[in-house]
């Protein structure tokens, strides 16, 4: 082996450390701000103020949690809730919303299809703050501002998981299984629920998941659709508290923990459901 051949794994072994290089950097991007959101939570608001965080002197992670609930009568338990309600119901009945609208774009044939499609990819480029003001006059003369339908319906449709819908209906449910259904006697809305869907497990999980986090993290609409306190979510009653932590310091620790704990079901919710992800649960359905 000449001198030359000798150097013909260096830029592959370069090329590796790159990666390996940007991908720590994206973890540490990624991981640090958690980190001191673990930290922050366990100390109290002198510890906080004097940027001692890695130290053990003020470690009040208890203390903060107690307050936490008991901050103007437990507000933050019904925030929590409403959070909880919006998010896991919404996304559950989103995403079977969304997986039958992409399973009909795939399956059957009608007028326009396409063109119907082309428009809901059209409005995945909408930005969400752009329709909150049209939701809000729909809702208005409906008379459901300030209530839960008015953040709880526009929630469901989201033209993102109909798009999802539909390219997993091509990739998991294979035309000559919904066949061979109907030719046994099952009608299309029962070769759907009792086939397809069953198929469709990945899909669903992943828009699910995709629903969720949208949906726990929204702020804008219940902004603009909510005034009464009890319905807030989360997002819009942490807000509330640290704009008034500028004139009331004791909001400080107690917004943080309640930022922590916020994080807890998005963790918890891809944590229970990756194993749903993986692909090929359909493999060998089609002899």
């Amino acid at each position: 082996m000449s001198a030359t051949d000798s150097t013909l794994p260096r830029p592959r072994t370069l090329g590796r450390a790159t990666v390996n290089a940007v991908v720590a950097i994206s973890v540490l991007y990624t991981l640090l701000p958690v980190l001191w959101l673990v930290l922050a939570a366990a100390k109290n608001r002198d510890a906080l103020f004097g940027s001692d965080l890695l130290s053990l002197d003020g470690f009040s992670f208890l203390t903060n949690l107690g307050d936490l609930f008991a901050m103007d009568g437990g507000q933050y338990g019904r925030w929590y809730a409403n959070s909880l309600l919006y998010a896991v119901l919404g996304a559950a009945v989103g995403s079977l919303v969304s997986v039958a609208c992409g399973y009909a774009f795939d399956k059957y044939r009608f007028r326009h299809k396409e063109k119907l499609f082309g428009l809901v990819l059209a409005a995945v480029m909408v930005p969400q703050t752009v329709l909150a003001l049209p939701l809000y006059l729909m809702a208005s003369e409906a008379g459901v501002v300030n209530t839960f339908w008015a953040v709880f319906v526009p929630v469901l449709f989201n033209p993102f998981g109909v798009y999802l819908g539909r390219v997993f209906s091509q990739g998991y449910v294979p035309d000559e299984v919904l066949e061979a259904a109907r030719i046994d006697g099952a009608g299309e809305l029962a070769a759907y629920v009792r086939v397809a869907l069953r198929m469709l497990g990945p899909g669903l999980v992943t828009v699910f998941l995709f629903q969720l986090t949208a949906i726990w993290n929204n702020f804008f609409l219940p902004m603009v659709m909510l005034s009464d306190q009890d319905l807030y979510p989360v997002s819009l009653g942490l807000y509330t508290w640290n704009s008034s932590a500028s004139v009331s310091p004791e909001y400080y620790p107690v917004v943080i923990m309640g930022s922590l704990l916020a994080v807890l079901p998005l963790i918890l919710a891809f944590a229970l459901l990756q194993r749903f992800w993986r692909s090929g649960l359909t493999a060998g359905a089609v002899k």
